[in-house]
């Protein structure tokens, strides 16, 4: 059994609601997202609400955890979407599986429960023309009377890095590394210590940076790479998409798509391709099987 000196005080007879604040903490040690934790205590919390007050761990059966689900499914005023109610029974799991890994349960009772598999519909991702047409469409900007190199710079970016908004957002101009031995490159770094797995460095294409140093004459940004509101930087790329006479929203997450599809195709190891996009193993299960799908393949 392995030692935990956070579950040293837990026994069967402990109530639920002490258990949580236990794996409050067990959760924080371990590294896992302020909004991981903050939707998993939410989740085992409504829990503890629907039992009676101060239920022992060691009262809880399946049968319980089942009239738990069935009542939030079905007969809760609030309602219950397939993909929250799959993220709670997970919620749940996580607990009870904790618990009875650290040896204060015997009996898992939650380990008979079913888990349930919500898989989103497939992302909407650029064709080959529409691709071309895409950069043609933002490199016209930089030809223009009055030229202007931000639109390329962006999109052109967004589609070889595959970098989220947020990512976006949050490049700082001492990010781009022109210089370095492995030829340019962009970091992609966060703020919070429980989101440093997701920093990594990416390549740039040779071809990018004409047009950023375009951008940097013609914008001189001081710190942040995009100095804009994200709600600006959304218009720009639909700005671009309409541009290019797209029939569908040019955004962040459609570039992100692109770019690991266009990736896969390439014959890149998909391993690779999870880490340049920095997710977890896994959140890569259920984007692999989308990118595949994407690719036509099964």
């Amino acid at each position: 059994m392995p030692e935990n000196k956070i579950t040293s005080h837990l026994t069967q007879n402990t109530s639920l609601v002490s258990a949580i604040l236990s794996w409050e903490r067990f959760l924080t040690d371990q590294g896992r997202s302020p909004n991981t934790i903050k939707a998993f205590l939410s989740d085992v919390r409504l829990l503890a609400s629907f039992l009676p007050e101060e239920t022992a761990l060691g009262k809880i059966t399946t049968k319980d955890l089942t009239r738990f689900f069935d009542w939030m499914e079905k007969e809760r005023d609030v309602p219950c979407s397939p993909k929250t109610l799959a993220r709670r029974i997970t919620s749940v799991k996580s607990l009870f599986r904790w618990l009875s890994q650290y040896g204060v349960l015997t009996v898992d009772p939650a380990e008979k429960i079913p888990q349930r598999s919500v898989v989103s519909p497939l992302p909407l991702v650029l064709t080959p023309k529409e691709y071309d047409e895409v950069l043609l469409a933002a490199d016209r900007h930089r030809r223009a009377a009055k030229p202007d190199a931000r639109p390329y710079a962006l999109v052109y970016l967004l589609l070889t890095t595959g970098i989220k908004k947020s990512e976006t957002l949050g490049l700082l101009l001492e990010h781009v590394e022109l210089d370095s031995p492995n030829g340019p490159q962009i970091f992609v770094k966060y703020p919070s210590p429980a989101n440093r797995y997701k920093e990594r460095k990416l390549p740039l294409p040779e071809d990018w940076i004409p047009a950023y140093e375009e951008y940097l004459a013609q914008y001189h940004p001081q710190e942040k790479l995009f100095p804009w509101s994200p709600r600006r930087l959304e218009y720009l790329l639909e700005d671009i998409g309409n541009e290019a006479g797209l029939k569908k929203h040019l955004s962040f997450d459609m570039c992100r798509w692109t770019c690991a599809l266009n990736d896969y195709r390439a014959g890149e190891e998909p391993d690779k391709i999870r880490q340049k996009l920095g997710v977890s193993k896994i959140q890569w299960r259920e984007l692999f099987i989308k990118l595949k799908q994407l690719a036509g393949n099964k």
